[in-house]
């Protein structure tokens, strides 16, 4: 239990010091590449803060415990909206670009909505198991792909635009490209076994309680694979990089749907519970309500009152888990 508790506070420091390295070196990459850094915070960094993600997954898909697999991805795109965006707002307004309104969210949205259809086969083909089958899992990662080649598109777009951003923008430390890239690798590293270190504790923690798995990889397993996240864009919001912090968001969640949880399925077809449906829909109905927000308050802005109205439901739907049981 005491090397439990050691874990989630040297992960804890971890996560923090990644977080400060990853924003500083991706903004500096951004500024260096004459990139946007909303496609910094959309790919980069987003993909690699979803790396604790990816790791649970895989190693979930060669146990065959499909419940954390999938309740892991879940449960970290209802984080991601609900605690992360609406904590990084509570810091500083967010302003989301006009791109990221009609594209991204759109497509995060699309990503739960599939996985949705994907997981209840009972219901669409009228069979005898719900499953997210292989098949499912290539298709996702074909989406995927998509994704990627309109990421490089964006970034060939907003070159000019980035320039001209990059220009203004003096509060932007731009360190060597040696540096830059070490500051980004390194605090992904730090964001990875932080975070990795943090679970573990609290999953012995958890078990040791007698929660269920299905409850843990909701909760604590997802939660705790979202802390990269939610560290880099609360850091990332209070150094004023908007972008990184949205970015990151939207792109993992993209990311958890089409690549994480796309190539665990096409390891191990993974059963699907049911019960998962109502977690699944919040998912569904956290994503559809932040593009609401968009258009409600001042346009394309996540305001304070917005973010503590996210963390609010988010600690709504932890009590319903934890009364579920």
């Amino acid at each position: 239990m005491l090397l439990a508790v050691v874990f989630i506070v040297v992960g804890l420091v971890m996560l923090i010091g990644g977080a400060e390295g990853l924003v500083r070196g991706a903004a500096s990459l951004a500024a260096r590449l004459r990139i946007s850094p909303l496609v910094i915070g959309l790919t980069i960094v987003a993909f690699g803060t979803s790396a604790p993600e990816l790791t649970v997954n895989l190693i979930a898909a060669v146990q065959g415990s499909a419940d954390i697999g999938i309740g892991n991805v879940v449960g970290s795109n209802i984080a991601n909206i609900l605690l992360i965006l609406g904590v990084s707002s509570m810091i500083v307004p967010l302003t989301v670009k006009r791109g990221t309104v009609w594209k991204e969210i759109p497509l995060a949205l699309l990503g739960v909505v599939l996985l949705f259809i994907m997981g209840n086969d009972q219901l669409f083909d009228r069979v005898d198991f719900n499953a997210v089958t292989r098949t499912d899992g290539l298709a996702l990662m074909s989406l995927f792909f998509i994704f990627v080649y309109y990421i490089t598109g964006l970034a060939r777009s907003e070159r000019a635009e980035a320039e001209a951003i990059v220009t203004v923008e003096d509060d932007v430390m731009q360190y060597t490209p040696l540096i830059s890239g070490a500051l980004t690798l390194g605090g992904l590293a730090g964001l990875v076994v932080g975070g990795r270190l943090l679970v573990d504790g609290a999953v012995t923690l958890a078990e040791a309680a007698g929660l269920s798995e299905a409850l843990i990889g909701l909760t604590i397993v997802a939660v705790g694979t979202s802390l990269p996240e939610l560290a880099t864009s609360a850091v990332a919001a209070i150094r004023g990089h908007a972008d990184i912090a949205i970015g990151n968001v939207i792109g993992s969640n993209i990311f958890n749907v089409f690549w994480v949880l796309g190539l665990t399925s096409t390891i191990l077809q993974l059963p699907f519970n049911p019960a998962t449906n109502v977690d699944v829909l919040v998912s569904v109905g956290s994503t559809a309500l932040l593009f609401g927000l968009m258009f409600l308050g001042k346009k394309r802005q996540l305001e304070r009152w917005q973010g503590a109205f996210l963390v609010l439901l988010y600690a709504g739907y932890i009590l319903y888990l934890v009364l579920r049981g």
